[in-house]
């Protein structure tokens, strides 16, 4: 078998080009500049989708995928987005739309938040992925299986 015709499997480690944009063109991330992405597939670095895609690609092979939400960032939910008193946000933490903060789930760990909403009583925030609900398109070019299984 010839360095060009390995394929990619669960367990190798890869390394990977990517440009992701939404199904309208907008450009959301990419590898761009940077040194390839490392992945071990089959860990969950990477969005399912995508992973998906990445096994039994060859190395050095280009492609274009399109990626349903469900195997991305999932569904965008409405229970996700909750409304605070602002009495309840820390004295001298200064919040505006767009802000990024964490709160502390019950079972103790952090969850990333933004701010969408904000007026004198009220803060509203969003625990959704901000890709949450959006199919995405990447291109992607397999640039090396570093590490075989």
């Amino acid at each position: 078998m010839t360095e060009a015709n390995i394929e990619a499997r669960t367990g190798d480690i890869v390394r990977i080009n990517y440009d992701g944009r939404l199904t309208d063109g907008t450009s959301f991330d990419s590898s761009a500049g940077r040194q390839p992405l490392e992945v071990k597939l089959g860990e969950g670095q990477v969005i399912p989708g995508l992973e998906a895609h990445l096994i039994g690609m060859a190395q050095g092979a280009k492609s274009t995928v399109t990626i349903p939400c469900d195997q991305a960032y999932g569904p965008h939910r409405a229970e996700a987005i909750q409304t605070v008193d602002r009495d309840k946000v820390p004295a001298g933490l200064d919040v505006a739309v767009g802000t990024k903060l964490q709160a502390r789930t019950t079972d103790g760990s952090l969850l990333p938040i933004r701010v969408v909403a904000v007026d004198d009583a009220t803060i509203k925030v969003d625990a959704n992925h901000p890709l949450a609900g959006k199919d995405l398109v990447f291109d992607v070019e397999l640039v090396e299986i570093v590490q075989a299984a």
